[in-house]
């Protein structure tokens, strides 16, 4: 059931006032409504980019002439009795400055959507839970005044100081200066970062503004001059996002993605590139969808798209840890053109016959993660993993904040009730050292290894590295090093606002793993425990595809996706590069768009050349071979690579004589291209792909093709606003 967006729990929640009797109860409903989950998120980057707007400010300071002059005046001995006249006028104006403070400080109380912003007052000083604090770790202090009707009297003094001094040094207090969390880019990266515009840098240590009167409490915190604007969609073409949505300050960061384009056989005829069982691009599009928008064209990776999903592709056999799958028809987008599906299914492995696991948990516990779509959630998942261990597997928990810390020791995962009673105890606070947490745990990993076994770290984070080792290509170089270990990485990517795609996707690459993006309780359920052991046991690593096309056969091919696995044709055999890895009943699938011989396309042209002339074809370009596939691989403790080959030829299919399994994904696909506005879409629209997945849907057990269509659905509406 969804939380009605006026519930009072909301704003306790997100300031962390709501009592620890209700907390855990309140986080259940938390983890599965995702309006209620953007609406805490929303409350707190607003509290917290409004405190540091009043960070900015002056101070407001009284000069030492000003302080002197009141500290005579409150020592004078006697005053004149006031006459009537004398008492209207300070009435008068003591209501006069009431009016005008009213009229200071209602703007800073007020807000567009109140009913979830209001900070209530309340009868002590309280610790909101937005983690406002200053650098020193100290709160400023408050300025008590006295009650009304109290009359004139001396100046107040506490502690030897009296009140203009205590004035004085609560506004210095409350202006010291802040560190941010920058984050270092190398110059070889391109980041498309999604920041609100006019909005203030966001700061990691921010300190409230309080003034105690009457023993009441008011957390002044002014919304923002400027409503933030989202600058990753003011320059889309297709479908805009929708509008009306209260966004607090946005840094999710994406890496720039330029679709592959088509590809001349005569110059280019062979394509190379590495596998990618990531699936979080499909599950972050989601996120987006059912929150009412669109994703950002470079958050869109349509190859995790197609692979989020499993085919019905055949066993391997042989003893060959995969099989490989490749089928042809029509394209759906362009008619003249042909389709071609390469996929490749991992091994199943009996849940009884999963090698024993030596498994470090991770996790970030920093101030970041303090949202109930991060560290609950984490939790939640990281249960539902626990849950399905067997005594033969072994679990550590490592954490990182400021600094990192082993919270549970390599621990049987028969002695559930410790595992996850060290998961109960995790509570967010702090900033985000990953560099230390990534040490401790392949230490830690490598401590306990198991020759034969799966030994694996799983990273559970938002990405938001701002301490110690947190520049991108230090972190990757890191993972690189610590790959060499034998130990693999899952990496699991949580929450929203600031998340950081582009930084887990790469940690995933370097260290030998895999990614995915948990943004709901049944998502966790997917990844972890339908999909465990493609999740824990890797079957075959640095697994590599090239193609080379028929120039008798094929004018050109575009590889749809894939972008940022692309590899030189050279790579192919060389078993230094590394390459994906697949796990055990993985699915892996990538499309190809063919542009037949004799098809015209135009491409750009190449000056003949001057000094050789191109090699002659052989004897092969002259039968009905359309592509030979090749494959190398490495086992998952190999250092050599293997090889599988094969030719295929085209029989002329027709898409409506396809199977099922091929038009849902190739309505994957065009989706994918829609999403992105792709100059390669074609003529494909939401109405078609919605057509085309419906009717490669029918087999469907776990419901996510079904999923599928109500996202498409969803678009459709959003493009009709």
């Amino acid at each position: 059931m969804a939380i009605d967006t006026n519930d009072p729990r909301l704003t306790a929640y997100a300031l962390g006032e709501l009592p620890e009797s209700e907390r855990e109860a309140f986080e259940a409903l938390l983890a599965d409504d995702a309006g209620a989950q953007q609406e805490i998120e929303s409350i707190r980057q607003s509290a917290a980019g409004l405190a540091e707007e009043l960070a900015s400010d002056e101070p407001l300071a009284l000069t030492d002439d000003q302080r002197n002059a009141i500290a005579q005046e409150a020592g004078k001995p006697g005053r004149p009795r006031l006459t009537l006249l004398r008492k209207l006028t300070l009435v008068t104006g003591a209501a006069a400055a009431c009016v005008l403070v009213a009229g200071l400080l209602l703007p800073l109380l007020s807000e567009p959507r109140e009913k979830s912003r209001r900070i209530r007052s309340s009868g002590n000083i309280k610790q909101t839970g937005l983690a406002l604090r200053m650098e020193s770790g100290d709160r400023a202090p408050s300025v008590s005044l006295p009650p009304p009707g109290s009359g004139p009297k001396a100046s107040p003094k506490v502690d030897g100081r009296d009140l203009a001094t205590r004035i004085d040094e609560a506004s210095k207090s409350s202006h010291r200066p802040w560190r941010t969390g920058a984050t270092d880019v190398s110059e070889e990266t391109v980041l498309e970062v999604s920041r609100s515009v006019a909005t203030p840098k966001p700061t990691k240590a921010l300190s409230p503004r309080v003034l105690d009167i009457n023993g009441a409490v008011a957390a002044l915190l002014p919304p923002p001059t400027v409503k933030p604007a989202d600058p990753m969609w003011g320059d889309r073409d297709g479908p805009k996002r929708a509008t009306g949505m209260d966004d607090g300050p946005n840094r999710e960061a994406y890496d720039r993605i330029r679709d592959n384009p088509f590809m001349a056989v005569r110059t280019t005829p062979v394509s190379t590139f590495s596998i990618d069982v990531d699936t979080a691009s499909y599950a972050n599009m989601r996120r987006f969808l059912n929150q009412g928008r669109l994703p950002p064209k470079d958050a869109v990776r349509i190859e995790e798209m197609i692979n989020y999903f499993t085919y019905d592709y055949s066993q391997p056999d042989n003893d060959r840890p995969f099989s490989i799958n490749v089928e042809l028809a029509g394209c759906p987008w362009e008619r003249q053109h042909r389709l071609a599906r390469i996929g490749l299914k991992g091994v199943q492995i009996d849940p009884d016959e999963r090698p024993a696991s030596n498994l470090v948990f991770l996790l970030d516990v920093s101030g970041s993660m303090g949202s109930p779509n991060k560290l609950p959630l984490l939790k939640q998942a990281m249960k539902m993993l626990t849950a399905n261990l067997t005594e033969n597997d072994r679990v550590a928990i490592a954490v990182y904040a400021g600094a990192s810390g082993l919270v549970l020791p390599p621990t049987s995962a028969s002695r559930k009730h410790e595992i996850l009673g060290a998961l109960d105890r995790l509570s967010a606070g702090g900033s985000t050292n990953g560099g230390a947490g990534i040490e401790l745990a392949y230490a830690t990993a490598a401590q306990n290894f198991i020759k034969g076994g799966t030994n694996r770290v799983i990273l559970a984070t938002d990405g938001d590295f701002n301490v110690g080792v947190s520049s991108r290509g230090d972190l990757t170089r890191l993972i690189e090093e610590k790959a060499k270990s034998g130990v693999f990485l899952t990496v699991l990517g949580f929450g929203m606002g600031n998340y950081q795609d582009a930084q887990l996707e790469e940690l995933a690459d370097k260290g030998n793993g895999n990614y995915a993006y948990i943004d709901t309780a049944a998502e966790a359920r997917k990844v972890l425990v339908d999909q465990i052991g493609g999740t824990l046991v890797t079957i075959a690593k640095d697994v590599k595809i090239q193609i080379e096309f028929n120039s008798a056969q094929v004018e050109a091919y575009r590889l749809i996706g894939y972008e940022n696995r692309l590899l030189r044709a050279e790579d192919f055999n060389d078993d230094t590069k590394d390459a994906g890895e697949i796990g055990a009943g993985h699915t892996v699938t990538a499309l190809y768009q063919i542009v037949p011989k004799g098809v015209r396309i135009a491409l750009p042209g190449v000056d003949p050349l001057k000094y050789q002339t191109p090699a002659a074809a052989t004897h092969a370009a002259y039968s009905d071979e359309l592509m030979t596939v090749k494959i190398r691989y490495k086992a998952p403790d190999g250092e050599v690579s293997k090889l599988i080959e094969g030719a295929v030829r085209d029989t002329g299919a027709g898409l409506a004589t396809s199977s099922r399994d091929f038009r849902f994904a190739a309505s994957v696909a065009a989706f994918g291209m829609v999403l992105r506005d792709s100059p390669h879409k074609g003529t494909a629209d939401l109405g078609a792909i919605l057509d085309l997945a419906t009717d490669g849907a029918e087999r469907d057990p776990h419901g996510y093709r079904r999923e599928f269509i109500e996202l498409v659905r969803k678009a459709q509406g959003l493009q009709q606003r």
